[in-house]
């Protein structure tokens, strides 16, 4: 998928694991994209030990449990004013799954 192109939608009856409907809602991207999904505070940070698709499923499932978990630990952050300073006018990509409203990311090496 080209840069900047995170497709939005819904899963649908598409009968494949809600992991892998959900990586085509994933894509590399800049800060410019993921700065607007900041501004609105649906922007979370996941850990590398994590795969976005894995925290998607758990969102799209609402388990409340297995979110509060990672929130509790930091492996799931909201993205807040410290971080968008740190990233802003950088050239910095990001990797990033819609899972709407909220968009996960962390930034690639």
């Amino acid at each position: 998928m080209a840069s900047e192109e995170l497709r939005y939608g819904m899963l649908g009856d598409d009968k494949r694991p809600t992991e892998e409907k959900l990586a085509k809602y994933s894509g590399e991207v800049s800060w410019a994209y993921l700065k607007e999904h900041y501004a609105k505070g649906t922007l979370f940070f996941v850990d590398p030990d994590l795969k976005l698709e894995t925290v998607g499923a758990e969102i799209v499932a609402d388990e409340k449990a297995a979110i509060a978990a990672w929130l509790k630990s930091g492996e799931l952050v909201k993205i807040e004013a410290l971080h968008a300073v740190q990233w802003e006018g950088t050239e910095q990509q990001f990797e990033a799954l819609v899972v709407s409203p909220f968009v996960l990311c962390r930034p690639t090496a």
